[in-house]
């Protein structure tokens, strides 16, 4: 059954191709991941298994819309399709191994395992508008920002659609309560997932199951410019995000690798395709780096990039990691180049500070977790 199930739904995911993982008495290959099956895949899936379209339905709202973690927790669903469910698919586990909540309650930064052992990281920001939660699109990164700790590992592999998903389930069950922004800015470079990242923000925002609306979503990208050409031709409504940090090629490559293969005009002209497409203003982030990329110089630079696009400049101040020397821009400096910004008349802010007192930036929980534990990881998460 199983074979005639995955033929043509779904895809076995790159790391269990690479290495067949043994959890007890059962290998997860024979069986499909169910949580990362759309709705229209998973209609069909039952239909072969001899089932009502109708069972495909409640149990796509119990994933998705309960985010239940077993098929036990399928109250409606008998118990005779219950066990046929276990027997042909899997629930995906997001299981949390550490969990940091900054001083003032406003940013939790989870820490969690997946099911081959490997950790990734995700993070709950409370504000007056409502829950927003930063998720990793890639165990590890492959970019090599020079001031980021995601990328010091290097790239293990790319998350699977349940696997994204998962974090924001996981989170609101911790927390209790319901998440209303999703940031695709954790560890990862999401246009390197890209097959994975279109599918979860359609299954994310499908009615039939979270049914979140996909102006609350915002994806963030160095600059993959064939990407993000191809996203303007999907036509979803989600805010691009474009990791700038320099106002020329020349300061960018010091800072990020990728700069050596898209030139910031290359980048530009693929954002004006994405706008002209979907009529979404386009954010722009830039970590401020003291001595590096912070001077007025840089903001006239900067202003003349962007004046007369319909864009938002988002100004982050660097958060120091021990491996790289990089330091934060002063205040003084920060607050200079929002005005210089303003002056040429470019939507500014200033990114609000949360959680810098728990390590909140990307790969920073995760770094720290794995020095402690070596390569072995959390393998074990799953047995105890």
């Amino acid at each position: 059954m199983i074979n005639s199930l995955a033929k043509g739904i779904y895809k076995v995911p790159e790391y269990m191709n690479k290495n067949i993982l043994a959890f007890g008495k059962e290998l997860f290959m024979e069986r499909i991941d169910i949580k990362s099956l759309n709705y229209e895949e998973l209609m069909k899936a039952m239909e072969q298994l001899g089932e009502k379209s109708f069972r495909g339905k409640q149990i796509y709202q119990w994933l998705h819309q309960k985010s239940v973690e077993s098929f036990e927790e399928m109250t409606n669903i008998s118990k005779a399709l219950q066990e046929k469910m276990k027997e042909n698919f899997y629930i995906a586990k997001t299981e949390m191994v550490d969990k940091l909540t900054s001083k003032d309650g406003s940013t939790t930064k989870f820490l969690f395992a997946l099911e081959d052992g490997k950790v990734i990281e995700s993070v709950l920001m409370k504000y007056k508008h409502g829950n927003s939660v930063c998720i990793s699109s890639q165990v590890g990164c492959r970019m090599g920002c020079n001031f980021c700790a995601s990328t010091l590992g290097g790239l293990e592999r790319n998350l699977t659609v349940s696997e994204m998903l998962g974090q924001i389930y996981a989170i609101m069950n911790i927390s209790g309560e319901r998440v209303s922004n999703v940031v695709v800015m954790g560890t990862g470079e999401p246009f390197d997932n890209y097959e994975n990242l279109v599918k979860f923000i359609k299954m994310l925002t499908d009615e039939q199951g979270y049914n979140l609306s996909q102006r609350n979503i915002t994806v963030s990208t160095c600059g993959i410019v064939e990407k993000i050409h191809q996203l303007a031709q999907e036509k979803l409504q989600i805010t691009l995000a474009i990791s700038l940090h320099a106002p020329n090629d020349a300061a960018r490559k010091k800072l990020m690798p990728i700069a050596n293969k898209y030139t910031i005009k290359e980048i530009l002209e693929a954002c004006d395709t994405y706008y002209k497409a979907t009529g979404r203003r386009i954010s722009f982030e830039y970590s401020l780096v003291k001595n590096e990329n912070d001077s007025r110089e840089y903001a006239i630079q900067l202003a003349g990039l962007l004046r007369g696009k319909n864009c938002h400049v988002n100004l982050i101040p660097v958060n120091p990691i021990k491996e790289r020397n990089y330091k934060d821009s002063d205040l003084a400096y920060i607050q200079e180049f929002k005005l210089t910004l303003e002056k040429f008349g470019i939507n500014v802010t200033i990114r609000r500070e949360m959680g810098r007192d728990i390590d909140a930036a990307c790969g920073q929980l995760r770094k720290s977790y794995m020095d402690k534990k070596g390569e072995k990881g959390h393998e074990d998460i799953f047995h105890n």
